[in-house]
């Protein structure tokens, strides 16, 4: 099991889930892809990105201005 790191940081959605599904070929199952943005809608986002990709969201945290989640492949 891989941890990945993706800092979408000052990124507009819908960019920070476009590079998530970019990223997502390459992860394999058990794989865990940890994001950090802090476009305003970005909780929302990945949480109907997770749902559409049937991939688990393992947790959603406040990073001062941004938000930080792990996606689990």
């Amino acid at each position: 099991m891989a941890v990945s790191v993706l800092d979408a940081r000052g990124l507009k959605c819908p960019q920070p889930t476009l590079k998530i599904t970019v990223l997502a070929v390459k992860m394999k199952p058990g794989d865990i892809l940890e994001v950090v943005a802090d476009c305003p809608t970005f909780e929302k986002d990945v949480r109907d990105w997770c749902s559409r990709a049937r991939k688990t969201l393992l947790w959603v945290r406040d990073e001062g201005t941004a938000k930080k989640v792990q996606i689990q492949f």
